[in-house]
C-alpha cells in the first residue's frame, strides 16, 4: 500500500473507530460476550494490529504468501463466536475509510487503488482468522462435540 494511502487511513483512525462501534450496535446481540460495550474495548488493539500490518512490508509478504494458497476464511461451527460480527463490522469500517481516502487522491493509479484494497482485505482476513480461530479453540460447544 502506498505510504500516502496508509497515512490517510491512519488520519481516519478516530472515524474508523466510531464507525466500527456504531456498526457493532446495529445488530442484535446473541451472547453476553457479543455485547457491543465489551467488544468496543477491542477496537483500539485491533486497529493497532491492522495499521501495524499495513506498515510492515515483511508482514505483507507473509500474508500474501499464506493467501496465495487459498487459505480459507475463519469459520465457527456453532456460529456463536462474537468476533464474527466484530470483524465483519471492522472490515466494513476499514474498507469505507480506504475508499474515502482513495477518493481524495484523484491521481491515484487504478492498479494501485485495487492493490491497496486487496492488501487491506488480506490483512483484515488474516487478523480476523487468527482471532476467530483462537476464540473458537476455547469454545465449550466445540470442545463438547
Amino acid at each position: 500500500m502506498q505510504d500516502s494511502l496508509a497515512g490517510a487511513l491512519r488520519v481516519r483512525r478516530s472515524d474508523v473507530r466510531r464507525q466500527w462501534e456504531e456498526m457493532l450496535r446495529v445488530e442484535p446481540v446473541g451472547t453476553p460476550l457479543g455485547n457491543p460495550d465489551a467488544l468496543a474495548h477491542l477496537i483500539d488493539w485491533t486497529l493497532d494490529e491492522i495499521y501495524g500490518a499495513l506498515a510492515h512490508p515483511l508482514v505483507h509478504q507473509r500474508v500474501h504468501a499464506r493467501h496465495s494458497h487459498s487459505t480459507p476464511a475463519a469459520s465457527c461451527q456453532c456460529g456463536g463466536n462474537p468476533l464474527l460480527r466484530y470483524f465483519s463490522a471492522g472490515s466494513q469500517a476499514m474498507r469505507e475509510a480506504l475508499i474515502l481516502s482513495q477518493a481524495q487522491q484523484p491521481d491515484l493509479d487504478p492498479m494501485e487503488r485495487d492493490a491497496s484494497l486487496t492488501e487491506l482485505n488480506l490483512v483484515l482476513a488474516e487478523i480476523s482468522r487468527r482471532e476467530i480461530e483462537a476464540f473458537c479453540s476455547v469454545c465449550y460447544l466445540r470442545n463438547n462435540d
